[in-house]
Order: structure tokens, then C-alpha cells, then sequence
């Protein structure tokens, strides 16, 4: 796991780095737009990737977007990371 990957960040730092409400990041974990790390006490630990996603929420709520239609964005852009990632492995043709 890289650094970006580990959760590092309470609930309070990452809500306050993305300028949003704790509440708010719990409602995108429930509508499975991010799932931060959890502690064994089950305390959320948001990583770097998690915060970036965060700003990518948040700047596609600012554009009118409501929370399925960011889910739907958030799919297809990881799905365009995947393709990416396995071109990358496979090389040019």
C-alpha cells in the first residue's frame, strides 16, 4: 500500500482539509463514494486518495451534480484508471 493509500487523517482533519462537514463525509461513505480505513475501534482514517476524492466531491457538487450522478462520474473515472493501468502493463501494440 502506498503512502496515498494509508488512512492517516481523522473524520475532523480530512472534513476540514476539503472545507466540508463530518456529516458529510459520512453520508458519501454510506452512498459508497469513498470508503476510508478503519482503526480496529473502527475510528475512519482518511489517506491522501481519499482526501483528493473528497475535493473531486466536492468540486462536482459545486458544478450542480447531485450525489448519483457523482457516484456515476467517480465510477467511470476509476474505470478510466483501471483501463490505464492495464494499457500501461501491457505496453503499445
Amino acid at each position: 500500500m502506498s503512502a496515498s493509500e494509508r488512512g492517516v487523517f481523522a473524520i475532523s482533519v480530512a472534513a476540514a482539509m476539503v472545507s466540508m462537514e463530518i456529516q458529510n463525509l459520512r453520508v458519501y461513505e454510506r452512498r459508497g463514494l469513498l470508503r476510508p480505513d478503519r482503526t480496529e475501534g473502527g475510528t475512519r482514517l482518511y489517506s491522501a486518495d481519499d482526501v483528493a476524492r473528497l475535493e473531486r466531491i466536492r468540486d462536482l457538487l459545486a458544478e450542480g451534480l447531485n450525489l448519483a450522478g457523482i457516484a456515476r462520474v467517480l465510477d467511470l473515472e476509476d474505470e478510466v484508471d483501471r483501463l490505464r493501468a492495464r494499457l500501461a502493463r501491457v505496453g503499445p501494440p
